[in-house]
């Protein structure tokens, strides 16, 4: 979503490159054009007035560390100035004893509020643990019962309705009622919108929220409506008291305005933001992260977790052990692959790696896997553990059994090889120096590329130092 102002901060950071100090004249010019680029995201002006501002302020006579350029100085103040923008967040939700822990949602139709209420209760059960249910509220859209029965069916939870009814307030405190006599943690309640703000939506929300006093009242907004996304959050905080806003579509082409603008418009934080269409794709909020993102400094935490969610410590222990020393096998490759689209596929996680933001532009498609999956399967277990066995007899044959050309079989072995070979430089194959390369791509010092062309050096002169003098 934050490519093109990506794209556009990375240009006023190089624009200082190799200056020696942060001067009145370079931070302005610098300044305008971040001022342009953050119009141009749609974010809110008199936000922008005020983070231009904040930014001078903190830039202005900061000496250049030894060890660094200016463009990085810019950086780290930015990047600071964002987080603080869009933060501080607790994205945690504090659960009441006894229960139930009424979450309620509100929005306008169309923002996605009733996926987003069955994404919600799928996050609580499995990061909470917590018995949730769900409240069908929602009394004016056509079929939006029927649809959060569906949702309900796919997560695995009980949904609260009362067929033929219109009187949203007495469905809501029968819904509570029911989830507090059956034992429920959490109850989440999904409300009516309209498409767009007037006066019945608002009294009838209202009286919602009055009658069943919810501990937490998310709005869902549509990140790809921008600023009217912004003015809606600000509309509803005024009637209902927000807790905090959900922003969905964060996968999708919007300019990112909302999502700088929101927290200093309202006054409300962003907890939870919608990274894709499937019901595993809400996530915590956190501005830090966002920042890093919107810089191109990647966001290493994210991908960890991510990472944490599909690996166990005994597997990945077993699989550094045949990296280091240069087993690694296509069956191990292939899972990784499969692990890696189950992570949100390639494009999504090259955009956490540091420096990599550029390549996550480029078109990654994820069903190439499934080609790689066909080609794999049709090697015999010794050529999958050993692919320097296949001569081109045998991949001719692996061809003919996968319905691939022969170049594709060959490409696919030569990647493997390459990336084989980076694994092991990574495992520790290039010793400290390739440790340090690491260390510095991880904490966004350089880029992966660079990492890597780093390991490769000192790997050579590992091999230099290992070679005994010749005698003259």
């Amino acid at each position: 979503m934050f490519e093109a102002l990506t794209e556009k901060f990375n240009g006023v950071f190089r624009s200082l490159t190799g200056r020696g100090r942060i001067t009145e004249a370079n931070v302005s010019e610098a300044m305008r054009e971040v001022r342009k680029a953050l119009l141009e995201a749609d974010v809110n002006y008199n936000v922008v007035k005020q983070f231009v501002k904040d930014v001078q302020q903190a830039a202005m006579g900061a000496e250049v560390i030894k060890s660094l350029h200016p463009g990085q100085v810019m950086v780290k103040i930015v990047n600071d100035e964002l987080t603080r923008l869009m933060g501080p967040v607790d994205p945690k939700i504090y659960y009441v004893s006894p229960g139930p822990t009424v979450i309620m949602m509100a929005g306008l139709q169309g923002s996605g509020k009733t996926t987003t209420a069955a994404k919600l209760a799928k996050l609580v059960i499995e990061k909470d643990k917590k018995r949730v249910m769900m409240i069908a509220d929602d009394l004016q859209r056509p079929a939006a019962i029927e649809q959060l029965c569906l949702l309900g069916e796919q997560v695995g939870v009980e949904v609260y309705k009362e067929d033929g009814v219109k009187d949203a307030v007495r469905v809501a405190k029968n819904g509570v009622k029911y989830a507090k006599e059956h034992g429920y943690d959490a109850a989440i309640l999904d409300t009516a919108g309209r498409l767009h703000i007037d006066e019945e939506m608002m009294n009838e929300i209202a009286a919602v929220a009055k009658a069943v006093t919810p501990q937490q009242i998310y709005l869902v907004c549509d990140a790809m409506t921008g600023q009217d996304a912004v003015n809606s959050a600000k509309e509803f905080n005024e009637r209902l008291e927000l807790d905090g806003v959900i922003l969905t579509k964060l996968d999708g082409d919007a300019r990112g305005g909302a999502a700088l603008s929101v927290k200093a418009v309202t006054g409300k934080p962003i907890k939870f933001i919608g990274v894709g269409e499937k019901l595993d794709k809400l996530e915590a909020f956190h501005p830090d992260r966002m920042a890093g993102r919107i810089l191109g400094m990647g966001d290493v935490v994210s991908l960890v977790e991510k990472a944490q969610e599909q690996f166990d410590a005994e597997q990945a222990q077993k699989l550094q052990v045949k990296m280091a020393k240069g087993t690694f096998g296509f069956d191990d490759f292939l899972k990784q692959m499969q692990s890696v689209r189950k992570m949100g596929g390639f494009g999504s996680l090259l955009k956490m790696l540091p420096g990599m933001g550029g390549l996550a532009n480029m078109d990654f498609d994820d069903r190439e896997i499934n080609k790689i999956e066909g080609i794999v399967h049709s090697m015999t277990k010794d050529e999958r553990t050993d692919p320097d066995l296949i001569d081109s007899s045998r991949r001719r044959r692996i061809a003919r059994g996968s319905g691939r050309d022969v170049q594709d079989v060959a490409g696919l072995i030569k990647t493997f090889k390459r990336s084989r070979e980076m694994m092991r430089m990574m495992a520790g194959g290039a010793g400290a120096g390739g440790m340090n390369a690491m260390k510095n791509m991880l904490s966004g010092k350089t880029d992966m590329f660079s990492a890597m062309s780093s390991m490769k050096k000192v790997k050579q002169r590992s091999k230099r130092k290992r070679q005994p003098r010749r005698k003259r």
